[in-house]
């Protein structure tokens, strides 16, 4: 019991000779040890690390979560050292109401078919994010995590105890200055060589802290690259899904909408009515913009009409063509075809007997087939 005492009041004393030796500091009524150039360039490069990691990891955090409600029970998981549920991701949910909503309409209507090609684009991008989250705080949010974790709060405390032991240096130092007598001097001194001592001992294990932060970016560099993969890798997935998606649509688009959509060599505009004055007419019904078909070749059906033209033989509409921009860029697979380049503008038109897929385009004196789903046509 004695023991414990003498020992609280000596911890007592430590801390009110700190306390008074950190308050003279800032009152400028004592000195204080400085540290070297380089020992100061360590501690502010700890820092920003520190502060900058706390950043990206949130910031991470929320662009792969955006639900802050999810966020926090995720937290709660983990703290509590136990596995996150598995959670539906926003597309497999939407997958899920698509095809319940194609069984309602029926599956063999135009519109719950594409609800259903829709509805399983939906759930394989739905689980591709899934697959990118988890790859993504396994490779970056856990080692982030890990450095504020575990390095960091190393490093606190060891800079912690520093600034003890550099406040006890100090207070020795001003006890020196402040004795009279030789003993006092001898006792002082003897005990300002302890808290040196002490002081460059923690100094060192400080300083090979903070040095190992260079250690630390090369890691969160390796990090960064394994995300930027994942990352690239995800939405490499959803573009293709999406592309694959789009060429369904595009298929089955003549056959849904046949009276509209390019390739049909026949209007399906209703004759004008007798009753209906023409200004009427004129007025009420929109006109729909269609792509102007070349007259099909006397003698030649429609059917074989497309093997036996050439693209580079035929002479477009003498008004009525469209223009498209286009989407993506596109390699010519033969002679007949025109290669593409993303954002360019051609003029585009059909040829009777063509597949509903495709086009006649013209940029310049260049002509050639060219692929609906990587147009957008302009009216």
């Amino acid at each position: 019991m004695d023991f414990n005492v003498k020992k609280l009041a000596s911890d007592a004393g430590v801390f009110f000779s700190r306390a008074m030796q950190f308050t003279e500091e800032k009152l400028g009524q004592a000195e204080k040890t400085e540290l070297d150039a380089h020992f100061e360039n360590l501690l502010a490069r700890a820092d920003c690390t520190k502060n900058w990691t706390e950043k990206i990891l949130r910031q991470t955090e929320v662009l792969l979560q955006p639900n802050p409600s999810a966020r926090v029970e995720e937290f709660l998981y983990e703290k509590l050292d136990r596995k996150v549920p598995s959670r539906v991701t926003n597309g497999e949910l939407l997958a899920q109401y698509m095809t319940e909503a194609a069984n309602d309409f029926g599956p063999g209507t135009p519109y719950g078919k594409t609800l259903i090609k829709v509805g399983d684009t939906q759930r394989r991008l739905g689980a591709a994010e899934r697959d990118f989250i988890h790859s993504a705080s396994i490779n970056f949010l856990t080692p982030l995590r890990n450095f504020l974790e575990g390095d960091w709060r190393t490093i606190s405390k060891e800079r912690r105890i520093l600034q003890n032991r550099r406040l006890d240096l100090d207070a020795c130092k001003a006890r020196l200055k402040k004795a009279k007598a030789a003993e006092a001097k001898a006792a002082a001194e003897h005990e300002l060589r302890l808290t040196q001592t002490e002081f460059d001992r923690q100094a060192e294990v400080t300083r090979l802290l903070l040095e190992g932060i260079s250690s630390t970016h090369v890691n969160h560099l390796r990090c960064l690259h394994e995300f930027v993969e994942s990352q690239t890798n995800y939405y490499a997935q959803c573009y293709q899904y999406m592309l694959d998606l789009q060429k369904q649509l595009g298929s089955s688009k003549g056959e849904i909408f046949s009276g509209t959509f390019v390739g049909n060599a026949e209007s399906t505009s209703p004759p004008a009515a007798a009753t209906s004055p023409p200004g009427v007419a004129a007025a009420t019904l929109p006109a729909v913009p269609t792509i102007p078909v070349v007259p099909t070749i006397v003698g030649v059906p429609n059917t074989v009409a497309e093997s036996v033209l050439n693209p580079n033989e035929v002479k477009p509409p003498a008004s009525g063509t469209r223009k498209a921009r286009v989407l993506y860029d596109y390699e010519a697979a033969d002679s007949t075809e025109l290669a593409l380049l993303a954002d360019e503008m051609i003029t585009v038109y059909s040829l009777p007997g063509m597949d509903p897929d495709w086009l006649i385009g013209e940029r310049g004196n260049q002509k050639g087939k060219v692929p609906v789903t990587y147009l957008e046509l302009l009216s």
